[in-house]
């Protein structure tokens, strides 16, 4: 059995695991929790075991989602580009566990060894293709293709039953709360989910499939190409 359910942690080598492994901790995130703040100093970045977290680009008010991780990667990518802050802020979705290491400890441990460094640049380019596929989303597609797309990717990362309101679905996707309840209920009536006022189940993910269309799946390749499955 693996030491982590993190997939980026997972795939580390024996070497860099002795190097990253010391500075790991374990901690608890509620939902709702904030991970960074918008132009503020990156304290720490979360590995995630379960959970699903969720970036914001905007201000308050005329905020959207830009991109959500969850055990398949790590929060604050800035980090991995040698950064310390971002115009964007995160929190989560869910509340999950995640292993927490300091951002200085990181940058240093990945300085320390260029295999470590090629694993975290290669999550840092799937995010990135993660956040122009929502921007393509949001330019070119449909609500219900969008937030098909959106259900799809938060099945990756936390399965089958999501927690989830249509005010919070409305942030994410930029759009008005009745636009969100109407799609949610033309997917419902095509038996790919069933939503009730706070959980989202899914029940048919062909369906959601066929209907995101090319709006989901460019990220995914991606992911698999340079990580594996």
């Amino acid at each position: 059995m693996s030491w982590t359910a993190n997939k980026i942690l997972s795939r580390l080598s024996s070497e860099d695991r002795a190097i990253v492994a010391p500075h790991l901790e374990s901690v608890e995130l509620k939902q709702r929790q904030i991970l960074f703040r918008a132009n503020e100093k990156v304290e720490y970045v979360y590995f995630f075991e379960s959970g699903l977290s969720s970036e914001i680009a905007g201000k308050k008010g005329a905020e959207i989602e830009v991109g959500c991780v969850g055990r398949e990667g790590f929060s604050a990518v800035p980090v991995a580009l040698g950064m310390d802050s971002t115009p964007h802020h995160a929190f989560m979705q869910q509340g999950g566990i995640a292993m927490r290491i300091g951002a200085a400890e990181l940058r240093e441990a990945s300085n320390r060894s260029s295999s470590l460094r090629t694993l975290l640049l290669s999550y840092a380019h799937v995010f990135m293709i993660q956040v122009a596929s929502t921007a393509l989303a949001d330019a070119r597609y449909q609500v219900d293709q969008r937030l098909a797309r959106w259900l799809l990717m938060c099945q990756d990362r936390i399965g089958d039953e999501l927690p989830l309101t249509h005010d919070f679905l409305a942030l994410m996707l930029g759009v008005r709360r009745p636009s969100v309840t109407e799609a949610l209920h033309r997917l419902e009536g095509g038996y790919a989910i069933r939503a009730d006022r706070v959980l989202i189940t899914i029940r048919n993910r062909s369906v959601l499939e066929e209907v995101a269309g090319d709006c989901y799946g460019v990220p995914e390749a991606e992911y698999r190409r340079l990580i594996g499955d």
